[in-house]
């Protein structure tokens, strides 16, 4: 439920600037902001911590390591994403788009099975009873390289409320695995396969490419727009890519592999969004280009946690210490992922918006949650 509460002797994250102030949550939405050091009576006096907006969260894996938790392994689907709504909520995602991967492979040794008009449905039957916690939309990553894209992006229409659909690409050679030998060192990590196994699951992988890929990318643009939803490219490299992705009508760029990429994403109108984990680790586990770098370059616009939901925060503090601008930084987990995805009503500390905010304290390294709101609601 909703509740009326004003956090008071707080260091407001506005748009351009820090101040001191308090915020009243009042029905749902941001009801009044004032830049003063006054602590009314019934206000919750904050001791300086940082309020900010909630975050916003455009690509995430979270869902799915909760759903399989580990190999082979399926967890009862219901009790799983309330665990997933729970941790995004206390690591001060108010917003999120949980992604879900669309195109299967029934068949061969690259197998793997369809999963995501089941689990949306199941999502969207939790957020029609009250059940979660948080604004949940739906992402679906298109993966083109797949033999079932098109019949199961039929499963889908406008009544899902899917905001986000990925051109997603992951045939050996290119993009994210240009480098075959770090897709090779992965699978030979994790022991799923002999190095001869693993040499036929790329041709088959490239087989598949061969006889689907073109068809599928043109269904998909179709279907995003169908569906009204933002198309996003994903693992771009070349300015080649960029300008293929800038044809299809694509706003955004997931995790771009090279500073040409990005460049070139920019000059086209397109948002980068890199990953957290890369920024918080200093560079890409693939081998790709690092988010730092092109947040030093300029060309960072906004952060996912990818497959660390904590990260998110504490990458934008990262970056507001490599900026020296804390409302620049946040703004790439608040206003920036809010623009890209086409929400005006959040994202931002303005009165008249949604009531989605953060309390917390930066300690110097990881930040200290103590409060999170979603549309008004106290949910961490």
């Amino acid at each position: 439920m909703t509740e009326d509460v004003t956090l008071a002797n707080t260091r407001l994250v506005l748009p351009d600037r820090v101040a001191t102030g308090r915020i009243t949550l009042s029905g749902g939405w941001i009801a009044e902001i004032a830049e003063d050091g006054a602590v009314p009576p019934g206000a919750v006096d904050c001791g300086g911590d940082f309020v900010t907006p909630g975050l916003i969260e455009l690509h995430t894996d979270n869902l799915e390591r909760h759903i399989n938790p580990r190999p082979h392994v399926d967890w009862p689907h219901d009790a799983a994403i309330l665990a997933h709504d729970a941790e995004l909520a206390g690591t001060g995602i108010t917003t999120v788009f949980d992604a879900m991967r669309i195109g299967s492979i029934p068949n061969g040794r690259a197998r793997y099975a369809k999963y995501a008009r089941g689990l949306a449905s199941e999502m969207l039957s939790l957020r029609a009873r009250g059940a979660l916690r948080i604004s949940h939309f739906l992402h679906l990553r298109a993966e083109v390289c797949s033999e079932t894209l098109e019949a199961e992006m039929a499963e889908f229409g406008p009544e899902d409320r899917v905001g986000l659909v990925s051109l997603m690409d992951h045939t050996p050679g290119q993009r994210q695995y240009r480098d075959v030998s770090k897709l090779k060192d992965y699978h030979m990590a994790r022991g799923s396969m002999s190095e001869a196994e693993f040499e036929l699951y790329v041709e088959d992988l490239k087989a598949l490419r061969d006889a689907h890929g073109d068809r599928h990318e043109a269904a998909t643009v179709a279907f995003a727009a169908s569906c009204g939803a933002v198309l996003a490219s994903h693992d771009d490299t070349t300015a080649g890519q960029v300008a293929v992705s800038r044809d299809y009508g694509v706003r955004l760029a997931e995790f771009p592999t090279t500073e040409e990429a990005a460049a070139a994403c920019r000059a086209a109108g397109i948002a980068v969004m890199m990953g957290a984990p890369n920024l918080v680790r200093g560079g890409s586990h693939s081998g790709n280009v690092a988010a730092e770098a092109l947040a030093r370059a300029g060309l960072l616009d906004i952060v996912s946690s990818d497959y660390v939901p904590s990260a998110l925060l504490y990458s934008a503090l990262h970056l507001a210490r490599v900026w020296d601008d804390l409302p620049r930084a946040i703004a790439t987990v608040t206003a920036a992922p809010a623009a890209a995805a086409g929400l005006s009503d959040r994202g931002r500390l303005e009165t008249g918006l949604r009531a989605d905010v953060i309390r917390f304290a930066d300690t110097g390294g990881a930040p200290r949650l103590s409060g999170v709101w979603s549309h008004g609601a106290r949910v961490a």
